[in-house]
């Protein structure tokens, strides 16, 4: 069984959670999954690997970002003013605040006791192991597809961006154009090598972690995979590689099913965490 909850944060943001498996919330350890860009908890393969978990003795909750452009309307980008203000600062405190909340608060059910994973796909991937690195609540962490940096912006781009205060970002799924303030690039800029630094961040998670990766990944190379591998304490790090595997790994929104590279990811990943938690 599923649930929809709406949860109002510190900075006093309105964020949308779904939890599969909620009737055992607090009698099994529970997997916290965190979007990537442009992504959103009801996209694609999301509510598919939810109740997959919740098979198979976990509780899953998946949560939108206050920021991501998802409003009333599960899978409709109509909040482009707030996407448009979205910072990865902010994110990332909202991700810790999902992990305090699915440890700490009855909201769910029951105080759970219970080990906690997280699941991060693409830039979620990036934002889950900064969130993750120093939270002791957090037992385990895989990441698909993930990003092993935030400076992705070259130099001609960023100064055009500064000039007219946004960028415009196109997404062709659904032929809207999304602005990105400055203030995300003042953030990078400011943080990159500190707060906002991955490779630094997953360089001090001694906690078990899963990279799974596809080759054929044309949005997120599978370098950075490598990077991450790299830079990973390796007595606790394992890293896997699909071969031919996109960035979805095959999988579309709207979900029109399953495919055998997110079959593969998916039960490699529950085995892990069945193994770590």
């Amino acid at each position: 069984m599923n649930k929809d909850f709406t949860y109002t944060t510190r900075q006093n943001n309105e964020i949308s959670i779904t939890v599969y498996g909620v009737e055992k919330w607090g009698q099994q350890p529970c997997i916290l999954y965190i979007h990537g860009f442009k992504g959103f908890k009801d996209w694609g393969f999301v509510p598919y690997i939810g109740e997959k978990f919740a098979a198979n003795d976990f509780c899953f909750v998946c949560f939108n970002f206050s920021h991501n452009g998802i409003g009333e309307d599960k899978t409709v980008f109509s909040e482009l003013n707030k996407f448009a203000q979205n910072t990865l600062s902010l994110e990332v405190s909202e991700a810790k605040e999902m992990i305090q909340l699915c440890v700490a608060s009855k909201l769910f059910g029951d105080f759970n006791d219970k080990p906690i994973g997280v699941l991060g796909h693409s830039r979620g991937g990036g934002i889950s192991i900064l969130a993750t690195s120093e939270n002791p609540d957090v037992a385990a962490l895989t990441t698909w597809a993930s990003v092993c940096t935030f400076e992705r912006y070259e130099k001609q781009l960023k100064a055009d961006w500064r000039t007219k205060g946004y960028i415009d970002v196109p997404n062709i799924r659904t032929g809207q154009i999304f602005s990105m303030n400055t203030p995300f690039l003042e953030d990078i800029e400011k943080n990159a090598k500190t707060s906002l630094s991955v490779l630094n961040h997953v360089k001090n998670l001694h906690k078990p972690l899963f990279i799974i990766h596809g080759d054929r990944d044309t949005c997120v190379p599978f370098f950075e995979a490598e990077q991450l591998n790299v830079y990973a304490y390796p007595n606790t790090t394992q890293y896997y590689l699909i071969a031919n595997a996109d960035h979805t790994l095959g999988a579309t929104h709207p979900f029109v099913g399953t495919t055998p590279h997110l079959e593969d990811a998916l039960a490699r990943s529950i085995a892990f965490f069945q193994k770590n938690l």
